[in-house]
């Protein structure tokens, strides 16, 4: 009869198996860590660079909406706490105005308060408290942040093809006899103390002129971990008949920061 001896691992042997399974995951660690760190890190760059390109192509398309000579850069605070306020009247439509005789003929009389007019062509859609505007050029008598200058609460939706307006004179004529409808001011407020970019809009009636005053609506977030940002308008770039406006932003995140740059141009033909 022949007896089979059972064999098995001793206590030293698990220690060592234990050991060097330390040893060898250890360095397998030290050779992934740098690899893995690499990807997380190019993944934030990449998010904080999506962050800052998305709310700069936000502003540019807002922007390219703007009333002619609405636009306005304000800041408050100084160095590297300086707050930016950038301004402009947003429009959803225009349009031509009859200006001699003819069609229905309502034409807009700038001799009298004129309460309405015929539109040449389609006339645009508009909503409730939206303002029609003729050319404005940003100063009196011409601006359309002061009420009663050159802007007109619409009385009541657009009956085809007249438009209802506040009966009021407006002051000047439009040259190539245009409109614009103003829908609603819009404001961005980047601010790198609070480390916030924000959008606020008012309604068309409720425009306020351009300041440094944080207006009492809650604000849209655009961005957070903003570092650095400004804003900078030049409105003749091109021989006073285009704007432009420049635009810096920063986030910052896990102590690095990615900044980016955008300008768009805006119209200023009124």
């Amino acid at each position: 009869m022949h007896t089979q001896s059972q064999q098995g691992f001793t206590l030293v042997e698990m220690i060592m198996v234990i050991v060097i399974t330390g040893i060898i995951g250890g360095m397998v660690a030290v050779f992934l860590k740098a690899p893995v760190q690499q990807y997380m890190d190019v993944a934030r760059r990449a998010d904080m660079t999506d962050i800052a390109d998305t709310a700069l192509r936000r502003i540019g398309r807002d922007l390219r909406l703007a009333l002619p000579n609405s636009v306005q850069v304000h800041t408050s605070g100084s160095g590297a706490s300086t707050i930016y306020y950038l301004d402009f009247l947003s429009t959803s439509g225009g349009g031509r105005y009859r200006s001699d005789w003819g069609g229905t003929n309502n034409i807009l009389d700038f001799t009298i308060a004129d309460s309405s007019f015929e539109v040449l062509g389609t006339p645009p859609t508009c909503a409730a408290n939206d303002q029609v505007v003729v050319y404005n050029l940003g100063i009196a008598p011409a601006d359309a942040y002061v009420t009663g200058n050159n802007n007109r609460t619409l009385c009541s939706s657009v009956a085809s093809p007249i438009v209802n307006i506040t009966a009021k004179q407006f002051p000047l004529e439009s040259p190539n006899a245009r409109f614009q409808i103003v829908h609603e001011q819009v404001r961005y407020i980047c601010d790198p103390v609070g480390q916030t970019l924000k959008r606020y809009s008012f309604a068309g009636n409720a425009i306020v002129v351009p300041s440094a005053t944080v207006p009492g609506v809650s604000g849209a977030l655009l961005a957070a971990n903003v570092s650095a940002c400004s804003f900078t308008y030049d409105p003749i770039v091109v021989a006073q008949r285009s704007g432009l406006v420049s635009m810096n932003l920063g986030i910052t995140e896990s102590g690095e920061t990615v900044t980016l740059y955008s300008a768009t141009h805006v119209s200023n033909v009124p």
